[in-house]
């Protein structure tokens, strides 16, 4: 199982493994970036990161390192979980599949996050509880991040979407296509229901793409992320709850998605 180890300074141990899943009929690849030194497993957060095989390109270690050395967060287990070949078909809303079919092992994908993923990291790395849990993600990542811990809000406390995926949709634009009624996560939370203890860190970048589909000027990845806290506020969520960072040089990629990281984890795990 165990299949390299990399070690930054003593501080964040870094252990690749293997799952093989039943749900997803692959083997998983996760990276657990481990706390060198720490009394109790017990007393800390854990944090899954869907495409883990983009962290390493960042490098997330080094972040990591950097805000425990100086003492800017807390101590915590953070696994990075690879994508498959069929990401597009695990990534997406559980409950719909999108307008021509995409996301269908969505629902799979969860049940390998529950059934799977989380007893494994308990028995490899002796914890049997968590401070709390967390999600995030990037793009269709940060869309799959966000549906998890929607429909699952007993098991976290904060979700974490970079340039998340929200025009993910049940209809086409060319066929009837409505903003209120046809975008999957909107429509998710419009028909949920408040989770207070919830908190919501929601990344955009100014040139994460070109796309204006109402003709506002505003491209759609920054409509779609400001009607879905506009979905939450009418739930019942204050400014509290959500963090909007929007990154005017920001771009729908790794070195974006790095340098957005430092200020998501200072904001759900920082030292006061």
């Amino acid at each position: 199982m165990d299949e390299g180890k990399l070690q930054v300074e003593k501080l964040i141990v870094v252990e690749k493994k293997i799952i093989h899943s039943q749900y997803l009929e692959r083997a998983v690849t996760i990276d657990a970036y481990l706390p060198e030194e720490i009394s109790s497993f017990d007393l800390v957060s854990l944090l899954l990161i869907n495409d883990g095989q983009d962290l390493v390109k960042m490098p997330f270690e080094n972040i990591l390192h950097d805000l425990m050395c100086t003492n800017q967060i807390q101590k915590m287990i953070c696994i990075g979980i690879h994508c498959g070949a069929e990401r597009i078909r695990e990534y997406g809303t559980a409950f719909s599949v999108d307008y021509i079919g995409r996301g269908d092992r969505a629902g799979l994908y969860n049940k390998f996050i529950f059934d799977e993923l989380l007893p494994f990291i308990r028995k490899t790395f002796g914890v049997q509880n968590f401070k709390d849990k967390s999600f995030a993600g990037f793009s269709l990542g940060g869309l799959s991040a966000m549906d998890v811990v929607w429909n699952h809000a007993n098991e976290f406390s904060k979700v974490g979407m970079f340039s998340p995926s929200l025009w993910w949709r049940r209809k086409a634009y060319n066929e009837g296509y409505n903003d209120e009624t046809d975008r999957l996560m909107h429509l998710q939370i419009r028909n949920g229901f408040f989770h207070p203890w919830l908190q919501f860190f929601i990344q955009c970048g100014a040139l994460d793409e070109i796309a204006d589909r109402n003709k506002n000027g505003i491209i759609d990845s920054i409509d779609d992320a400001l009607d879905l806290i506009v979905e939450l506020k009418a739930k019942g969520c204050t400014d509290n709850h959500i963090n909007y960072l929007l990154l005017e040089d920001g771009k729908h990629d790794i070195l974006t998605w790095a340098n957005a990281l430092p200020q998501f984890l200072k904001w759900g795990w920082g030292r006061e």
